[in-house]
């Protein structure tokens, strides 16, 4: 940044006022370079004031958590500005792409909270235009149609210490390249035959300026243009076009596209001083991009995944796509909370996974409702309780929330415990249940265990306990150190509850050390039969509840049904995670 830009930013920290509206009244935004370099804009007046973001996915692909950095830093920059984000497909590559990714990128972000209805845009509504203005930079001499073969283009690019080669073909005339590059879009010749390039400066040490391609045939039929096309317009040719045409003032990307921000200028300076596009410019703000441990970001490893039956497909609970998130259970308050914590800058940002989870505890926290489950069941036979006799049984919804309200369940002869929750030999400390030991089972009775019986095996099958009438919860008297969850019998359901976890062991699977695959975590799942209090029987997607002392948990969006309820944990109560 320029001194003088800075000068500026730092004026516009104190003269712009810096706060927004999220339904509890005012808080001040955060500070960052992207927010400084459009505080001096609207101080000086550039752009009308407007503030015009964009999200330009390719429809290749889900989106991961990566992406949600972008989704939330662009919308939410213009929404704070009073401005408009625009969700635009980069849809140019007829191959790779499909309807089906296009329309899981518009649930996604409308799932994080963000609107694009008056604001969807494609790439492909540009092709004439780009076509258009493709013809004007060869008839200007600064581009030319390229017949050489791709590994030939390889070859004659250079290295990062050695300058590129010229094209056999770079000083065809404007007349030659016109007419072979029309036959190119009527599909007179073969994928690869030909490709249209810049004539830009093969031997600058920026190899992205060594004569890039801005055009390839393709012989594909696109979701949306049809076979109206056989030639298609490169990501860096078609991305600053596109951003001019819609007016888009600060065109904000990853660092990776830091070096080709040279080319974003030259193409857009050539064609506004030529009246073709509008003054001024957008500008290319680079950020760090948004790493996180324990997982891949690749888009084609992510489809490898999918395509090899490693998982399930791309909205694989295990997967840290914004499918899978939601459907691990995952909130968008969540995302949000945690895109804002990850903050924006140009240093390289590593994260660990521990970061997202404490987010989604925190956002859950004061919202979920709670519920008590048993993974893992034992059963208790409490003998001196009457056969077929139950007792009404409460807790809080949620206990940070006096008004919400109070779940029920029933008490009775025959309950289930946490298998953990029982030790025959106990240690030093463990205060739950062990023989000759009492326990209270929380928001009922505490009870003492008398005896036990095992299988063949030596497993402990039944409890028998006994229980004191005169210490029901909230109602005074006698405590005990140890409380454990439970779940009666006689009003519980049934359940199948997906026990997830990180799909990789290792911090950094993609880290080139061998293939990535190998790293798998082969306990990424684990699958029980649980015994739930009847306030579940309900539950539906998207609903968040916390298991007592277990974690978070959603009904699975795709195989819970009623009366065959699956649940998801989406994160444990704690960090502490090791690998498995």
């Amino acid at each position: 940044m320029s001194s003088v830009t800075q000068g500026a930013a730092t004026d516009a920290k104190t003269e712009v006022k810096k706060t927004a509206v999220d339904g509890k009244g005012e808080h001040k935004l955060p500070s960052n370079f992207i927010r400084q370099i459009i505080d001096a804009d609207q101080l000086s007046g550039k752009h009308n004031r407007k503030v015009v973001t964009r999200f330009p996915p390719e429809p290749n692909g889900y989106l991961h958590i990566g992406h949600a950095k972008s989704i939330c830093l662009n919308f939410g920059l213009a929404k704070d500005y009073a401005g408009v984000c625009h969700l635009r497909f980069d849809d140019t590559n007829p191959v790779k792409e499909d309807v089906e990714y296009e329309e899981s990128i518009k649930e996604m972000v409308e799932w994080l909270g963000f609107s694009f209805t008056e604001n969807l845009y494609y790439a492909s509504d540009y092709f004439g235009k780009l076509y258009e203005f493709a013809q004007h930079f060869i008839e200007r001499g600064l581009a030319y149609v390229d017949s050489q073969s791709a590994d030939e283009i390889r070859a004659n690019r250079g290295t990062l210490v050695e300058p590129g080669k010229n094209s056999p073909f770079r000083d065809r005339s404007s007349e030659e390249n016109l007419r072979l590059f029309d036959e190119m879009k009527r599909g007179l010749h073969a994928d690869g035959a030909h490709i249209l390039r810049l004539k830009m400066d093969m031997g600058s040490p920026n190899i992205n300026l060594r004569d890039p391609a801005i055009y390839r045939i393709r012989h594909a039929e696109h979701h949306r243009t049809g076979d109206a096309w056989c030639v298609y317009p490169m990501y860096d040719y078609t991305h600053c076009i596109s951003d001019a045409i819609e007016r888009i003032t600060h065109s904000l990307c990853t660092l990776e596209f830091e070096a080709h921000r040279p080319l974003y200028d030259w193409v857009l300076e050539r064609l506004v001083e030529t009246g073709k596009l509008p003054a001024p410019s957008p500008q290319q703000i680079e950020f760090s991009r948004l790493n996180l441990s324990y997982t891949v970001m690749s888009k084609r490893k992510l489809l490898e995944l999918v395509e090899t039956g490693l998982v399930s497909g791309w909205d694989d609970p295990r997967m840290m796509t914004l499918a899978g998130l939601r459907r691990r259970g995952f909130t968008p308050g969540s995302i949000r909370l945690f895109a804002e914590r990850a903050g924006v800058s140009k240093a390289h940002q590593w994260i660990d996974m521990a970061d997202l989870e404490r987010a989604l505890r925190d956002d859950l926290d004061a919202t979920a409702r709670r519920a008590m489950a048993v993974l893992d069941p034992v059963r208790v036979m409490i003998e001196n309780y009457p056969d077929g006799q139950t007792e009404d049984c409460s807790a809080p919804v949620n206990p940070h929330d006096d008004n919400g309200g109070r779940r029920n369940f029933k008490f009775a002869r025959e309950v289930f415990i946490e298998r953990e929750d029982f030790m025959e030999n106990p240690v030093k400390g463990f205060f739950r249940l062990a023989p000759g030991t009492e326990v209270r089972l929380r928001h009922a009775f505490i009870i003492k265990c008398e005896r036990i019986e095992k299988d063949a095996a030596g497993n402990v099958t039944t409890i028998f306990a006994t229980y004191d009438a005169a210490t029901k919860s909230g109602t005074g008297g006698r405590n005990v150190k140890g409380a454990i969850h439970w779940v009666s019998k006689v009003d519980g359901i049934q359940a199948e509850v997906r026990l997830y976890d990180r799909l990789f062991n290792v911090e950094n699977p993609d880290s080139g050390e061998g293939d990535y695959r190998t790293y798998l975590n082969p306990h990424s799942l684990k699958s029980v039969n649980a015994w739930l209090e009847p306030s579940l029987a309900n539950a539906k997607a998207d609903e968040s509840y916390q298991f007592e002392r277990n974690g978070y948990f959603t009904p699975d969006r795709i195989d819970s049904k009623p009366g065959a309820l699956v649940f998801n944990r989406a994160v444990t109560l704690k960090d502490g995670w090791k690998p498995s």
